[in-house]
């Protein structure tokens, strides 16, 4: 008899099916001797829309809410069936002993598998396939190592009970805000509070009054002293008057030093990476958005099968692993990273825990290199950045501390006290790593105790008070992470929660949940800042206050956890969820907002007759129709990677055919066809087939409608994973 393997996506599958040498190619999955390897296409199976219950449900109406189906129904997704069907037909096949879970290592892997397992109608003996990455060693072993499938019964329970209850609440709670307020208004127990947060964060900015503080400064024998202030022991302070009559006492006085202190300091490497970590990273210093740094990651993990798992929330590698570092090592022993692991690879890695701890290790272990040589020449701009970071992350935990010589001097002038402080690196350790890229080396000239300085050049120094940044994207990803600043209440226990759970969603969706909030229009950019758009301040002051409170999701992922240890009853937690979705929508009924836009334009949709809305998403500016049931759309500007030639920051593309132009924020302006002629000088045109694809796209964007009902209100819900 031979085993059914079931992967995620293709990519996985041939890999798996290479190592097991299955040879013989069809469409729909590869057979060999021993096993038959096909695969999903992410999700095959998906819960059943509320049309599907009753026909009355196609219409959104307020009496027919709340919908709560005795049973949620699972329905096999359209664009996919065909191949849910080829792999319901393996699963059947009279060969086919037993079958082997190998999607994605996690609870949302667990879910893929499973509902095609049922949907399918399994009766066959399952096996689970876990591993953190996908090269053939880590294959090999993991096939070795098979584990019994009903281990992980309830880690299925805990995935099904979090998509049932999103479904319950995130539709119930959409419809009722769409159809109350006559707009599209989408929430979710996600969506909502990452909204709330960048909606606090904003009253801050807006309420926030500056404040003026004073400091001074002194310079004598090379080196600049900062005053302290005697009381507080601050450089600065709000009194003016304070300050000034500090000014005074030192004028004209000579300073002595008073103390001389030097330490002998160690500083260690940042721990490895997680997911959320490498995300916000990516953002500062390379400005990719969180979506973006997923899908870099991706296709390191699948095609290039250089770096371990991403959607991991661990920093740390479990004992097990250490065994294997040295390999890992000598896989990435190429190009610029030589120099740094061959003194690695002399020695005996010691585990210690600054980057071991199996207690910090759920499902995945920290992102870190696979045993694979990575073939750096194959990787595109952006890989080769993501893959640099993870390797020197890698290697700098391997590396000693950085030792370096504090030196602090401590200065008194008529009565005040002054200080300074500067390093001298040691020992580089880790930073070797880095090549230098942290600027910690800041000497001071040599001063003894007692020493008379005169001649002090004293300058007054003042400020004011900034206001709380606003959001970027790694900021968010920060505040979604731990967002407990943000509880209304401090209970401690649901802070704690919180952090033990990691915070608002997970990982694997917080990109995706960031881009629907942009792609819904409840969010725009100016520059790297996020800001809430006027139909996300509408949609916080309208939905129930429970659904913004970051609370919520501690409650649930504390319950979800619960379940998957077995420690919980899946029906006893959906019916909570059902008893809180009719008061939800009990609550959306019976409020008493209005909603307006304020975004209409005198541009009548060419469809229905209505005027349309000017809108932002990261792509550039539309208008889209404001009747929901129509959604109409036409692309009005489209940022591109395009550098203006003046201030060489990205251009926009406006208008339509031939009268296309680029425009930069600077002032600039040039015709489509001046500006390929332009780049064909300097080398680097835009080609024929770009733009024709781009014209392509962009009809195909005007013909699809904006917000189609159901479906887009699904496809708009903050399902976490």
């Amino acid at each position: 008899m031979k085993s059914l393997v079931i992967a995620e996506k293709p990519s996985v599958a041939r890999d798996i099916a290479r190592v097991l040498r299955c040879e013989k190619k069809e469409k729909t999955y590869l057979e060999g001797k021993d096993y038959v390897v096909t695969w999903g296409l992410g999700h095959l199976v998906t819960l059943a829309d509320p049309e599907d219950y009753h026909k009355k449900y196609k219409e959104w109406k307020m009496e027919d809410l709340p919908m709560m189906p005795e049973h949620l129904k699972l329905v096999v997704i359209r664009q996919t069936n065909y191949q849910f069907q080829a792999v319901k037909t393996c699963i059947h096949r009279k060969d086919i002993g037993q079958v082997i879970i190998a999607t994605d290592a996690g609870r949302e892997g667990e879910l893929v598998a499973r509902w095609i397992l049922a949907k399918a109608g399994n009766q066959k003996p399952i096996k689970r396939l876990w591993i953190s990455s996908v090269t053939d060693k880590a294959i090999r072993q993991g096939f070795s190592n098979l584990k019994d499938g009903r281990e992980y019964e309830n880690l299925y329970r805990a995935a099904v009970a979090r998509a049932e209850a999103d479904w319950l609440v995130g539709i119930n709670a959409t419809r009722a805000l769409t159809c109350k307020y006559n707009a599209q208004l989408s929430c979710g127990r996600v969506q909502t509070p990452t909204l709330a947060m960048i909606g606090a964060r904003e009253e801050e900015i807006r309420h926030f009054v500056p404040k003026p503080y004073y400091g001074m400064t002194a310079r004598g024998e090379g080196i600049l002293f900062t005053w302290k202030e005697k009381t507080s022991k601050s450089q600065s302070v709000f009194q003016k008057e304070k300050r000034d009559t500090a000014y005074e006492a030192v004028k004209n006085h000579a300073g002595t030093i008073t103390s001389v202190q030097k330490k002998e300091k160690k500083a260690y490497s940042e721990p490895l990476y997680d997911l959320t970590e490498l995300q916000r990273e990516a953002n500062q210093r390379f400005g990719y958005s969180a979506k973006e740094t997923l899908n870099i990651m991706q296709r390191l993990y699948e095609h290039h099968k250089v770096l371990t798992y991403p959607r991991t929330d661990s920093r740390y590698l479990t004992e097990d692993i250490v065994d294997t570092i040295p390999e890992r090592l000598s896989a990435i022993s190429v190009g610029p990273y030589k120099a740094y692991t061959a003194p690695l690879l002399k020695k005996k890695i010691k585990a210690n825990g600054s980057f071991v701890n199996n207690q910090k290790v759920s499902d995945h272990h920290a992102i870190i290199p696979t045993e694979q040589t990575p073939v750096l020449s194959a990787f595109s701009m952006e890989e080769r950045k993501i893959y640099d970071l993870v390797v020197r992350r890698f290697l700098a935990v391997l590396y000693p501390p950085c030792v370096y010589e504090q030196t602090t001097y401590e200065m008194e002038a008529g009565g005040e006290t002054f200080t300074a402080q500067g390093n001298v690196i040691v020992e580089e350790g880790y930073r070797e790593v880095y090549e230098g890229v942290s600027n910690m080396e800041k000497p001071l000239p040599i001063l003894n105790k007692d020493q008379k300085i005169s001649n002090l050049l004293l300058q007054k120094t003042e400020g004011k008070t900034s206001p709380p940044a606003r959001f970027t994207e790694a900021g968010l990803l920060k505040a979604m992470e731990n967002p407990v600043q943000y509880m209304e209440q401090k209970d401690q226990k649901a802070a704690k929660t919180l952090k033990e759970t990691g915070g608002l969603g997970t990982v694997a969706t917080r990109a995706d949940i960031i881009d629907k909030l942009f792609s819904n229009f409840f969010l725009e950019k100016k520059g790297n800042e996020i800001y809430l758009t006027g139909k996300a301040r509408q949609l916080l002051s309208l939905v129930p206050a429970d659904l913004k409170k970051p609370e919520l999701t501690a409650d649930w992922e504390q319950k979800l956890s619960r379940i998957a240890k077995g420690q919980l009853k899946q029906q006893t937690f959906m019916g909570e969820i059902r008893g809180y979705t009719k008061s939800l929508i009990q609550e959306i009924q019976e409020g008493e907002g209005k909603f307006r836009h304020d975004n209409l334009t005198n541009t009548v949709c060419p469809v229905c007759g209505k005027k349309m809305l000017s809108v932002t998403n990261k792509q550039g500016k539309l208008l889209v129709c404001q009747d929901r049931s129509c959604g109409h759309r036409i692309r009005i500007s489209k940022v591109t990677n395009a550098r203006c030639p003046q201030c060489h920051k990205k251009m926009e593309l406006i208008g339509t055919g031939e009268k296309q132009k680029f425009v930069c924020v600077c002032g600039h302006k040039e015709s489509l066809e001046a500006f390929q002629n332009r780049r064909k000088k300097e080398g680097a045109g835009v080609s024929k087939k770009d733009v024709a694809n781009y014209m392509k796209k962009q009809q195909k964007e005007a013909k699809e409608p904006m917000n189609n009902a159901f479906a887009q209100a699904f496809a708009n819900l903050n399902l976490d994973e």
